[in-house]
């Protein structure tokens, strides 16, 4: 692999990242300094810094075997030394850090949708299914009903409330899954690939859902369109390192930052001919 670039980042912006107003609001995800190595002795990750901002949608970009299912998977300790593994650094979501104390909150706060809708739909009904976290939560009659309705909505799908999960097409599956978190009201929406195995109708309207939200958004993707669509920053991480950070355009309209990390755009994409990206 070649060596790892310097991040893209702004020296003005970081000098002035580095002293953050008094009552600015903690960062939606900050993690400092992960590294994780697996019980067999492979190490995966090697030190990542990242954060996003509240409200912020962010890319998650890298090749096979860069680390990113790895890094996921720690965001709400289910990796990671609060839950099993060998590992440093820290993760700490909206100000809570994340610790065996703390992990119930955590994981309230860090919703993950995963590639397959169907890891995260097991309940007879899709009303079953959004209502099982806020149940757990000690939700309960009205209020409950409301938490699933708003759910529901906001990914426009109130109307198969009633539904077992199994009746619905892949995309519908896809947009119930999100909204079983999004009925946590969390603060940071991490996504898994959330464009695959879409038809294109079914990857617009996802988009569209996406992008209304009001949530901090960390969505990992090879999906190098669809990043550029939904999140103006990325993050590339190879070799367990982020080895770039910036404005997504600018990251996928650099050939030779590309082709180091076997990063590949579909035939005759053209980042900089996409207007607003």
């Amino acid at each position: 692999m070649a060596p790892a670039r310097a991040p893209m980042t702004d020296p003005s912006a970081t000098a002035a990242a580095a002293v953050p107003a008094a009552d600015a609001a903690p960062a939606a995800l900050d993690v400092s300094r992960l590294a994780f190595a697996y019980p067999d002795g492979r190490q995966v990750l090697f030190g990542v810094d990242l954060q996003v901002a509240p409200g912020e949608r962010v890319a998650l970009l890298g090749p096979n075997g860069a680390g990113k299912t790895t890094l996921l998977l720690h965001l709400n300790g289910i990796l990671g030394a609060v839950s099993g593994g060998t590992g440093t650094g820290a993760v700490t979501v909206a100000g809570v850090p994340l610790r065996r104390e703390s992990l119930a909150d955590v994981r309230r706060r860090v919703g993950i949708v995963f590639q397959d809708p169907d890891d995260q739909l097991f309940m007879p009904t899709v009303g079953d299914d959004v209502a099982f976290g806020p149940h757990n939560l000690g939700l309960r009659g009205a209020e409950l009903d409301e938490r699933v309705r708003w759910a529901l909505a906001q990914v426009g799908m109130q109307d198969v409330v009633d539904r077992p999960p199994h009746h619905l097409s892949f995309g519908q599956r896809r947009r119930v899954a999100v909204a079983t978190v999004l009925a946590m009201q969390p603060d940071v929406l991490v996504l898994d690939e959330p464009s695959s195995n879409l038809d294109p109708a079914s990857r617009r309207e996802l988009s569209e859902i996406l992008t209304s939200l009001d949530v901090a958004m960390l969505m990992v993707t090879h999906d190098l369109p669809y990043a550029l669509q939904l999140c103006p920053r990325s993050l590339l991480l190879d070799d367990g390192r982020i080895v770039a950070d910036g404005p997504t355009r600018d990251l996928l309209a650099d050939d030779e930052l590309m082709r180091a990390h076997r990063l590949e755009l579909p035939y005759g994409f053209d980042p900089l001919s996409v207007p607003g990206a």
